[in-house]
């Protein structure tokens, strides 16, 4: 049985009136804020990172924010404006010539409708949609492909080369990304690739994103990763951190049905995205994006 069968209807698709907002020379390249529709009824704002000087159509990389229960940050933290200079890593693939998208998920940031924009409404977002026979997923993963609509768009990208990158939440999605939207085709999983098996602890715990009513009982990320189609993808994972726990083991499943599109990395830290594991994150989109 196919995984979209657990995540209900696909919500409402409408024109998505790209506009853009405002457009900063970062020296390397330019940041845009973009603003499109998802739906009738919600826009949402993106950072678009545009190198300078480009020949031609280049890769593009969607760059997720990381969770942090930081519901105040999203979009900026990706591009260096706020947060832990270690999360700016749109900013940094700019700058080594990718073009970037970093939008704010539901519940973040410009999408966060708390009364102080940092509360943590995606506890609501989840419990409307499941008594819909909804999930919250089908509205994120459809939220990520709107997003490669615009960039598979734009002159400036080449939409054969399409990547992926996150970490923590986003190292989440970037395991059900790409089976859900097959222009994916390198994708990178940072501290989130605890299967669900995993989960079931007082320290861990199902993410409101992911709560999909009866997957578990018989399936689980292996049976996700199985849906990729051409994908590689590059499982980044530290030993002490909890929420890469079984960072092995999945990978073992995956090869089965990836072969050597799957690498894993294994670090010897906790739940980081340090230098040196964002240069291995960088290298493997590089070499997997590369023109053939």
């Amino acid at each position: 049985m196919s995984f979209r069968s657990f995540l209900g209807p696909a919500p409402a698709t409408c024109d998505p009136a790209v506009e853009t907002l405002e457009r900063i020379d970062c020296g390397r390249y330019v940041r845009e804020k973009v603003r499109y529709s998802v739906g009738p009824e919600t826009r949402v704002s993106a950072y678009v990172c545009v190198p300078h000087g480009l020949a031609g159509p280049v890769p593009a990389v969607f760059c997720h924010h990381q969770h942090a229960s930081r519901f105040d940050l999203g979009k900026s933290e990706v591009v260096g404006l706020a947060g832990d200079p270690d999360q700016a890593y749109a900013h940094e693939l700019a700058e080594r010539g990718f073009v970037t998208i970093a939008p704010d998920a539901i519940g973040f940031e410009e999408r966060n409708w708390s009364p102080d924009g940092a509360g943590n409404v995606t506890w609501f977002e989840l419990s409307t949609r499941l008594v819909r026979g909804e999930t919250l997923l089908a509205t994120c993963l459809h939220d990520i492909s709107v997003a490669l609509d615009h960039l598979t768009t734009r002159p400036e990208v080449d939409a054969s080369r399409i990547g992926f990158l996150g970490h923590s939440y986003g190292g989440r999605m970037a395991l059900w990304a790409p089976a859900h939207d097959p222009r994916i085709i390198a994708s990178v999983s940072n501290c989130g690739c605890i299967p669900f098996r995993h989960s079931y602890t007082h320290d861990t715990g199902i993410q409101a994103e992911f709560v999909v009513p009866g997957f578990a009982a018989r399936h689980d990320l292996e049976d996700v990763v199985a849906a990729f189609g051409r994908t590689a993808l590059l499982i980044s994972a530290g030993a002490a951190d909890k929420w890469s726990r079984g960072a092995e083991e999945l990978f073992a499943g995956v090869r089965r049905s990836l072969g050597d599109r799957a690498e894993l990395a294994l670090h010897d830290t906790g739940h980081v995205f340090t230098a040196a594991m964002r240069e291995r994150a960088y290298r493997f989109l590089a070499d997997r994006l590369a023109a053939r």
